[in-house]
């Protein structure tokens, strides 16, 4: 397992946790996804390592923007 830490700027409730968690979640080879809302700080665990560029897409997806 590989665990890269990100950080997503532009969150402010909620909600856009649970965005960001669910367009990151859909990567393939994620396995789980810690978003604070506090840090904007985002954890993924994965059974790779994952090319920044696909992550910054999906949290993109989601309505934020990769830090």
């Amino acid at each position: 397992m590989t665990t890269s830490t990100f950080t997503v700027s532009g969150m402010t409730c909620g909600h856009c946790v649970s965005s960001v968690r669910e367009e990151i979640g859909e990567i393939s080879g994620v396995d789980r996804v810690e978003v604070s809302l506090d840090t904007g700080a985002v954890e993924v665990i994965s059974d790779r390592v994952l090319d920044r560029g696909e992550v910054a897409a999906a949290v993109s997806e989601a309505g934020y923007r990769l830090t």
